[in-house]
């Protein structure tokens, strides 16, 4: 099943520095810590975000969210279902993030912005994290001041436009999306 709307269950450059709209060679598979939710990544995100705001920072109890901008059909739920727990937002719109209703991790949120269209994958949930880096940094005005920002990213101290930071390939992807 694909990760969507309503209980989930089972059945160039850019994103990671490695070219973005390209079928992946190994599928990158995640899950929660108890290993109840299993997810598959059937392409490579379409960019991942490193956010430094307030509100990523306390959600996840960190001093940042990684989070990678997927199409929700290109995620594939192998294992689980998950809980979605509405929850407040800097935009007031609020996001939707989807748990395992088990140990409670976080593997994916909607934000109101992208809608149920995209999923935000949470890199850490990744069996291999290391393969999603940040393509950008972003809401930096409030990155806590212990946070080097030195690896070569593009750094924003707020959000940014698509159009100066994607890859083609994504943003073509966003645009068939997006009809």
């Amino acid at each position: 099943m694909r990760a969507g709307t309503g209980k989930e269950g089972t059945g160039g450059e850019g994103t990671g520095g490695e070219a973005t709209g390209e079928r992946l060679g190994a599928a990158l598979e995640g899950g929660c810590t108890c290993g109840r939710i299993r997810y598959r990544l059937t392409e490579r995100p379409l960019f991942v975000h490193c956010c430094h705001c307030n509100w990523c920072q306390r959600e996840t109890g960190s001093a940042f969210a990684l989070n990678a901008m997927i199409e929700v059909d290109r995620v594939v739920l192998l294992a689980g279902v998950v809980d979605r727990v509405a929850t407040p937002s800097a935009s007031g719109k609020g996001q939707t993030i989807a748990r395992c209703p088990e140990c409670q991790v976080a593997v994916w949120s909607h934000y109101a912005g992208a809608g149920e269209a995209v999923a935000f994958v949470r890199v850490g949930t990744l069996d291999t994290p290391a393969a999603c880096p940040p393509d950008i940094h972003i809401f930096t005005s409030t990155r806590l001041p212990w946070v080097a920002l030195e690896d070569g990213r593009p750094v924003m101290e707020e959000y940014y436009r698509r159009s100066e930071h994607w890859p083609a390939a994504s943003l073509d992807r966003w645009r068939a999306l997006k009809g």
